[in-house]
């Protein structure tokens, strides 16, 4: 039985499966959600509460939440896995994801959400105090993150959820110089976020603030 793995390339907590399952080695069929395939869009709709990806089915197993399908897929493969087997490390690499998913990606989605109304519908205010909000979280990571991952020595699932979370609040709020912005640059260079990277360029001109020519 193959496993699915539904979600959109330019979708950032997309990503994050996506990574772990080629960090893994993880055989899988992507269905991709958007208006050209409606039976993904409609399935997707039963997987998870509020229709958002990613999801995955195993069989009759039926995962939902981004970072239940890495947990997930930690069952399959060679590669080290994205929970750490070390309760405290496993306890940090989660709190660390959840912090990147929170505190990151959050605002940087509220910024994106204020881009996507009409003009005289956006909300100033409410950029201002996510760009706020992301400036301490950069300041608190610059003081966590490790000399090689996010957690430690070994990539974890922090650094699923970091890769996108800081690849686009890298845009639409600039990493000032540093640990934090250090530890981006060795994110991209890694096989498995290089390919999300290069998988999702197609759709940059999603993007409403308009994509910058870097990476």
């Amino acid at each position: 039985m193959t496993i699915k793995i539904y979600g959109h390339p330019f979708a950032s907590f997309a990503w994050k499966a996506f990574i772990a399952a080629y960090e893994r080695d993880v055989p899988f069929e992507f269905c991709m959600v958007d208006p050209d395939h409606p039976e993904n869009s409609a399935r997707i709709a039963e997987l998870s509460p509020t229709g958002q990806f990613p999801a995955l089915i195993d069989g009759d197993r039926h995962v939902t939440q981004s970072n239940s399908v890495i947990e997930y897929l930690d069952r399959f493969g060679d590669a080290a896995p994205m929970i750490p087997n070390d309760r405290d490390a496993a306890l940090d690499a989660r709190m660390l994801a959840y912090i990147f998913d929170s505190y990151v990606s959050v605002p940087v989605q509220q910024i994106v959400g204020e881009a996507l109304r009409p003009k005289d519908q956006q909300d100033q205010g409410r950029v201002t105090e996510a760009k706020i909000k992301l400036d301490k979280s950069y300041a608190w990571l610059s003081s966590r993150v490790g000399a090689n991952w996010a957690s430690g020595s070994s990539f974890s699932i922090a650094d699923c959820a970091a890769a996108p979370a800081l690849f686009y609040a890298d845009w639409v709020h600039p990493i000032p110089s540093g640990a934090l912005k250090a530890y981006r640059t060795r994110l991209l260079k890694r096989p498995s976020v290089a390919r999300v990277v290069d998988e999702a360029r197609p759709y940059r001109s999603f993007f409403p603030l308009g994509a910058p020519d870097r990476d």
